[in-house]
């Protein structure tokens, strides 16, 4: 079995560690409040850590960042400098050129680079992605993602650094590429200097187009994808109780130049409810000897060139 060692042990670090755990998998776990390290050592019979150096003294097998993003950086270059195989958080890092600098790394060192994308772990966009493959929806027209709630209001990270990444990586994952063109705008309500509300438009090679309208200052909690194609089209929501993939067989066609409306009833499609993390976990654990294809460093890169793009555009705006 493959000893995985956590970093962080705070809110999302302790559902690595558990589901690690459950996996068979934990085999450390590195957290520098002593307090916390000691509770958590109560739970987990794992070696525990308040040091970094030590962790990485003992060589597990691979590590997991789950620390505050703006550590992201520092943990993860100290880690591949060492050969060593990690899966980083989302964001990857806080600028395009660091985490740039930590794919060049990675190769480098012939170390694998994961970022924790956990929607692409989602067995719900694992199906649509096939849907889309398999061109069931025809020739593919544009996308968008919402991801709409109150709260949680951070008061240094703004609404898109916070929500998008999840909708970036997803977009990006449907279509194959990442995006050529980005326009994006952005409103704040509640702070001088924290967004709350972004609209961002991304344009994709093949003149296909997306949107991504994420906020923290909504009436209800929305996380949901639309598939829009040639032939038909898909809807997934999240946040909703069902959680269903609907597959609308709806589409126009062309009669003498006449374009006609054609419509026919609702599929519901089905999926296995796995749990997304424990996938994206047991996917890093099985391919530490071979190769990270589904968010890997990279793709991980390409989503903080969006954030950082993004983010540069709406502080230009009037």
């Amino acid at each position: 079995m493959k000893r995985i060692c956590v970093i962080g042990g705070g809110k999302w670090g302790q559902n690595h560690i558990r589901t690690l755990f459950q996996m068979g998998n934990l085999g450390g776990i590195v957290e520098a409040n002593s307090a916390r390290i000691e509770e958590l050592m109560k739970q987990y019979p794992v070696a525990g850590f308040s040091d970094l150096d030590e962790a990485i003294s003992v060589g597990f097998d691979g590590y997991t960042i789950a620390a505050p993003a703006p550590l992201h950086y520092e943990i993860a270059k100290k880690l591949l400098e060492k050969g060593q195989h990690v899966l980083v958080e989302k964001p990857m890092t806080l600028s395009a050129e660091t985490s740039l600098e930590l794919v060049e790394l990675a190769k480098k060192n012939e170390a694998q680079l994961m970022v924790g994308h956990v929607l692409l772990f989602h067995p719900a966009i694992r199906k649509i992605k096939e849907l889309i493959d398999s061109g069931k929806i025809g020739q593919l027209y544009y996308l968008y993602s919402t991801r709409l709630n109150l709260g949680t209001v951070r008061t240094e990270e703004n609404v898109f650094w916070s929500f998008a990444p999840h909708d970036i990586s997803v977009l990006d994952y449907f279509v194959g590429h990442p995006a050529e063109q980005i326009e994006s705008k952005g409103t704040k309500f509640l702070q001088k200097n924290v967004y709350d509300y972004t609209m961002t438009q991304l344009t994709y090679p093949g003149n296909v187009h997306a949107h991504i309208f994420v906020s923290w200052l909504h009436p209800f909690k929305e996380q949901r994808l639309v598939v829009i194609g040639s032939k038909g089209m898909i809807s997934f929501d999240d946040s909703s109780a069902e959680k269903e993939i609907q597959f609308y067989d709806k589409h126009i066609e062309f009669d003498r130049g006449i374009p006609i409306k054609i419509e026919n009833p609702t599929e519901i499609i089905p999926y296995d409810k796995k749990q997304p993390l424990a996938e994206e976990l047991r996917y890093f654990v099985e391919n530490l000897d071979g190769k990270i294809e589904i968010a890997d460093g990279r793709s991980g890169y390409e989503v903080v060139k969006v954030l950082e793009k993004a983010q540069e555009l709406i502080d230009e705006a009037p």
